[in-house]
């Protein structure tokens, strides 16, 4: 027979009053309660360990935890539904459990002085609150003892087993060392009463409040859609740097336990991120962090302490707490944008890295934020990975974004990101130990907050550029701030040792944690200016340096080619002329041909180029031609030169004077018609350019063959009636008259206009 789930099982046994039997159902809730069924069991409430080793103090808190272990064992070796009855009808062990969520040590709480009793007896409580909450979780211990599903849900959820509150709280104090069993918790609790995600929806709105919250205290005005205007009347007063540090201490210690639950929630439980990203927690944490770490930080540095462990302790529950944060918007993004597109096909991968894409360009103002953010999960990597997953992502935002980034990183040096922990934990006078599962775990991974105030990255990348100049100045200025009795010899040389980090050569200072040459220094040693090995010579640098005139780079110069004064850039006229090399140069060439040798004297061995008999016969070659007879200079040149004309004397009378008086008019018109031509015409004749325009118009009509007759349109004269061909020109100029000569008068006005020819 198959064994019913506890909600259906049912029970058998006598009534203790009558006697009788009576069957009862083995899970008593709703309105029906069985005191019987019940163990009559009182659970008392938890207190937190002494801060002090007090004898009395130490010997009340054994006692107590004793008791409530005691009691929780005992609810532990119960039977199924006997547990169950007692989990829900028992007010005394939830307010017991709810005690110790409330008041149980963090892993980032201090205890100073702890006594080892007590440890122990924390660990046994702390594991038997555990195991206690895990099953309560559990709705099927085995095949007979379980119970169904839905009842399950319903159970925890209207008896107020399991609240908001209460996970997240269980995340933060079980989280490590116990990731795998609350993951499976918290899925189950979910998972069986959805519910719950509608109760972590309207609390998100109450979380985001606390950061509000922190920024009033602060004196900072928050952004975003739900900031509230600041009344006229209210004068901010108090801010980190000058509020009392108590109220110093509270903000810090608030703060740092807000992140660190909310991230081991999201560690634990990375199905809420979807919860959170509607209510763009990813903005309001990163404009929260903009705003509020830098000034809580300044304040924590600036501010004079008379214990150095709270300095300490201060610095290093901030630094947590900036680390929590951006671990935590890591989730968020891991969860919401990038696990789904690894997850998806191609097709389904849009949306979420639209939703990346829009999440980043909302915090790009927020630059402290993105700086520390990259250097702990760089953003070059997520947008890789986007670059591979999809073809079409939109290249533009993504380099807008990167470069974003790279903006954020200006005058600040990129450190890379690399995890250094302490092996040593923290002294005990500074308050710095953990109680837990994993307690060096805890101190190791918390101790690294003391190393730098960029906690983000662990600590700065091994290869450091060597500082020099200002900014060595200002980082021993930045020491001296806060140390003002030791000299700034050892500060540089602590510098030189841990990296030109002013944070961790604080921390170590504080901490005497100095290695061993540094702590043998004289504290008040002053710092000693080293001479500069290089000459100024050797070390100047400009454009003419190792140029051919560099004094400084060569023994020897070239002195001819050094100008002096200005450099005669043209010769003048005056120079030319006295110039009198060139007459010099052809005088010696042209004496030569002013020598004339009427015998040339032969030497010896010559006499074959000149013959020494000389032949004395007759060249008549050339006897037979008329040479010169019709050259220019003949006797006929002023007959070849004019025309042979009638002397005046020779001419028969008459006819000298028509002659003349022709020759002379063909004479002045030739004049005439040349001085026409060579005439520079300022301004034509009008009548002159339309002859000539008509001259070209009938030109052009005449090679194109249009010939155009007028006389039909003209007709025959009034009365004598007109042919049929005069009638039809006369019809077609009234038609098409408007097209030519001075009908549209408009636009050959306009055109003149435009021209410049008519005045406007």
């Amino acid at each position: 027979m198959p064994a019913l789930p506890l909600d259906e099982l049912q029970l058998t046994e006598r009534d203790p009053k009558t006697g009788k039997l009576r069957t009862l159902p083995a899970l008593c809730f709703g309105f029906l309660q069985h005191p019987e069924i019940k163990a009559d069991r009182s659970f008392v409430l938890y207190r937190p360990p002494p801060v002090v080793r007090d004898p009395a103090s130490v010997e009340e808190f054994l006692e107590r935890a004793k008791f409530i272990a005691d009691d929780l064992n005992w609810l532990l070796a119960l039977p199924h539904d006997k547990f169950w009855c007692q989990v829900i009808f028992d007010e005394t062990l939830q307010k017991c459990l709810d005690s110790y969520l409330c008041y149980a040590p963090r892993k980032f709480d201090e205890l100073l002085d702890c006594h080892p009793e007590v440890d122990d007896v924390q660990k046994c409580l702390h594991r038997s609150v555990f195991l206690t909450f895990l099953r309560m979780s559990t709705h099927k211990e085995s095949k007979d003892h379980f119970i169904t599903p839905s009842v399950f849900g319903e159970i925890i959820y209207n008896n107020f087993l399991f609240d908001i509150p209460k996970i997240l709280d269980l995340c933060v104090l079980f989280g490590k060392g116990n990731g795998l069993l609350l993951q499976k918790m918290i899925e189950n609790i979910f998972t069986q009463q959805p519910s719950y995600f509608s109760d972590l929806d309207e609390t998100l709105p109450t979380v985001l409040q606390v950061f509000n919250n922190i920024l009033h205290k602060c004196g900072l005005q928050c952004g975003g859609a739900s900031a509230e205007p600041q009344k006229l009347e209210e004068k901010v007063n108090v801010t980190p740097g000058n509020m009392p540090l108590q109220e110093l201490k509270d903000i810090v210690l608030y703060l740092c336990d807000t992140c660190t639950t909310l991230w081991a929630f999201l560690d634990v439980f990375p199905m809420a991120c979807q919860t959170f990203q509607k209510h763009e927690f990813c903005y309001r944490l990163a404009s929260f962090y903009e705003l509020a770490i830098p000034e809580l930080e300044s304040a924590i540095k600036k501010r004079h302490y008379e214990d150095n462990s709270v300095f300490a302790d201060l610095w290093r529950r901030i630094s947590h707490s900036r680390k929590k944060m951006i671990e935590a918007f890591h989730i968020l993004i891991n969860q919401v944008c990038l696990q789904p597109i690894l997850e998806s096909s191609c097709e389904n991968i849009q949306p979420f890295i639209e939703e990346f894409l829009q999440i980043f360009t909302s915090v790009l103002q927020e630059r402290r934020f993105l700086r520390d953010y990259d250097e702990l999960f760089p953003v070059e990597d997520d947008v890789s990975l986007l670059q591979q997953a999809s073809s079409t992502l939109d290249e533009t935002r993504t380099a807008y974004i990167l470069q974003a980034v790279e903006s954020a990183w200006e005058g600040v040096d990129r450190k890379k990101a690399q995890v250094i922990k302490d092996p040593t934990p923290p002294a005990a006078s500074n308050g710095a130990s953990v109680i837990g599962e994993s307690t060096v775990e805890d101190v190791e991974e918390l101790g690294a907050a003391y190393v730098s105030e960029d906690e983000c990255a662990g600590a700065a990348a091994a290869p450091v550029v060597k500082v020099s100049g200002v900014e060595l100045d200002s980082l021993i200025s930045q020491v001296k701030d806060l140390l003002p009795d030791l000299g700034e010899g050892f500060i540089l040389a602590c510098l030189e040792e841990y990296s030109y980090n002013a944070e961790q050569v604080i921390n170590n200072i504080l901490e005497d944690k100095l290695v061993p040459y540094l702590d043998k220094l004289d504290r008040t040693m002053q710092r000693q200016l080293k001479p500069d090995p290089t000459p100024l010579v050797t070390s100047r640098y400009n454009v003419f340096q190792n140029d051919e005139f560099d004094v400084f780079s060569r023994d020897s110069v070239d002195v001819s080619r050094i100008q002096k004064g200005k450099r005669r850039e043209k010769d003048t006229t005056r120079s030319l002329l006295n110039d009198k090399r060139l007459i010099a140069e052809q005088r010696e060439r042209y004496r030569q041909y002013s020598m004339i040798v009427e015998e040339i004297p032969v030497q010896q061995g010559e006499a074959q180029l000149y013959k020494e008999d000389y032949e004395d016969e007759y060249d008549d070659t050339y006897d037979g031609n008329q040479v010169g007879a019709n050259d220019a200079d003949s006797d006929d040149e002023l007959i070849s030169r004019r025309p042979f004309t009638i002397p005046q004397v020779l001419r028969p009378k008459g006819q000298e004077e028509g002659q003349e008086e022709e020759e002379e008019d063909e004479e002045e018109e030739e004049e005439e018609a040349e001085k026409e031509r060579t005439k520079d015409h300022f301004v034509q004749d009008p009548a002159v350019l339309r002859e000539r325009a008509e001259a070209r118009r009938l030109a052009y009509l005449t090679r194109k063959g249009h010939k155009h007759d007028s006389s039909a349109v003209v007709g025959n004269v009034k009365g004598h009636g007109q042919n049929r061909e005069t009638v039809q020109e006369r019809r077609k100029k009234e038609a098409n008259k408007s097209t030519r000569a001075n009908h549209n008068r408009r636009v050959m006005a306009d055109r003149k206009r435009n021209k410049g020819m008519i005045p406007s």
